[in-house]
């Protein structure tokens, strides 16, 4: 599964991130409390979809589903 974790630029707390990454995965059905950034790399950029400003309106993130996510 690989899925990005898009937060405003404010948000610089690791923990905070990670905790938005379980919470998606939650919504997946899959259970973890440990999330890393072992694999984390700055693999692109991009400008937020008006969907993504909406859902970091409301959550304070947005996923960007890569693979696997479904």
């Amino acid at each position: 599964m690989h899925f990005d974790i898009l937060v405003p630029s404010e948000v610089t707390d690791e923990q905070i991130v990670f905790k938005y990454g379980i919470h998606y995965l939650r919504t997946k059905s899959i259970k973890s409390d440990v999330l890393t950034a072992k694999e984390c790399r700055l693999c692109h950029i991009q400008t937020a979809t008006e969907e993504m400003i909406a859902s970091i309106v409301v959550e304070g993130y947005a996923i960007i589903e890569m693979e696997n996510c479904n």
